[in-house]
């Protein structure tokens, strides 16, 4: 579909490549495929995991410890790429590098990072992130996980979190606990005992995304485990502004799949003896879909340059998620309008992409926190706390 705004014109040679490759192997790898997976609810992780390590792909925005420390914006670029096919796909790139290796590599000392980085930036290990519990979902705050060390100065970890991804196939996680210091992260490795992981069936969005709780029974850990570079809040929440920034990327390629099926189709489908593309209610979707498409690439884009330049704010994040979320999934419905009934069908990505987008509109922060965020931003009044 035309670039009509030559957004991928900014873009340098190597991020170009980086669009390709990625392109590529989604299209090899991923579609002919993810209807399938997503109609059975299943993700294969373990076989796709190396194939994204050799690509650079798992932790490519972190430098060192065989990560490729690539810039902001091919970063987002890969995430796009990535959700044009499948948010599922995108998910377990951004849990890997933005919500298990970030910590570790942020925080973590220097023997956690030599132990779990290279293996997950080469994608023989898989992590997971521990925030979400039953009861605390958008305020981590009131967390009830919790450990405490013993005169051993071992830690003993016990509670339960939910809706992880990753979590039952995960070899690692970096889980936030409540202490007498404040909340800490953890890294725990899952074959600790007392760790379980049982995987969350009858999803409708998501499918093709491994979903997950955590349950910890006593989980001893040594004093070595806790991450020592940050106490509170600040440590998972930075780690949310990482992956929330590939969110609000990759929703972008989600939508511009939609359009181009609803484009596709338009143009194809005949009634009332001309295709269904030359009605103007049907132009009229379209364009608006062209021009949603067009302001969230160009959101994605601005902020990848903040970033890059070292000046994006939580704010600016929480702006980019909201509007673009909310944008990806107005195009999947208005897509999905376009295709009639072919449009509940697998066949075409289209239900596939609007139900993950639902989910996405939701996980890491829902659409109300990320409004609150804006309203606190404009009036200086803080109204969800």
């Amino acid at each position: 579909m035309d670039d009509l705004l030559r957004v991928d014109d900014s873009f340098s040679e190597e991020q170009r490549l980086i669009r390709d490759t990625v392109s590529e192997f989604v299209a090899d790898k991923v579609l002919p495929h993810v209807g399938e997976w997503f109609e059975e609810a299943v993700f294969p992780s373990r076989e796709l995991a190396p194939l994204l390590g050799s690509l650079g792909l798992l932790g490519m925005h972190l430098d060192g410890y065989g990560c490729v420390g690539l810039d902001a914006v091919s970063y987002g670029i890969a995430c796009r790429e990535l959700e044009a096919g499948d948010s599922g796909l995108r998910s377990f790139v951004s849990v890997q590098g933005s919500l298990a290796m970030f910590p570790i590599w942020k925080y973590g000392s220097a023997e956690q990072k030599e132990e779990w980085l290279p293996r997950m930036a080469s994608g023989e290990a898989i992590g997971c992130f521990g925030l979400t519990e039953p009861d605390h979902g958008s305020d981590p705050a009131g967390m009830r996980t919790h450990a405490k060390q013993d005169p051993s100065g071992d830690w003993l970890l016990n509670g339960s979190k939910m809706w992880i991804t990753n979590g039952s196939v995960a070899d690692v996680a970096v889980v936030w606990a409540q202490t007498e210091d404040g909340i800490r992260g953890f890294v725990v490795p899952t074959d600790t005992p007392g760790f379980s992981a049982p995987e969350i069936h009858m999803k409708m969005s998501l499918r093709a995304s491994v979903t997950s709780s955590l349950y910890f029974d006593d989980v001893r850990l040594p004093a070595a485990a806790v991450l020592p570079g940050v106490r509170g809040l600040k440590g998972p929440l930075s780690c949310l502004s990482e992956a929330r920034f590939g969110i609000l990327w990759g929703v972008v390629g989600a939508a511009r799949a939609c359009l181009e099926a609803a484009v596709d189709y338009s143009r194809t489908r005949v009634q009332f003896g001309k295709p269904i593309g030359a009605f103007q209610l049907t132009q009229e979707k379209l364009a608006w879909m062209y021009v949603g498409l067009g302001q969230a690439q160009l959101t994605a884009l601005h902020l990848g340059r903040l970033k890059d330049a070292g000046t994006l704010t939580p704010r600016q994040v929480s702006f980019g998620k909201l509007a673009n979320v909310r944008a990806a999934l107005d195009i999947a419905r208005q897509a999905r309008s376009v295709l009639g009934g072919n449009g509940i069908t697998l066949e075409y990505p289209v239900i596939r992409h609007m139900n993950n987008l639902e989910s996405v509109l939701t996980y890491e922060g829902t659409q109300e926190i990320h409004t609150l965020v804006l309203g606190e931003a404009l009036t200086g009044i803080p109204a969800y706390r």
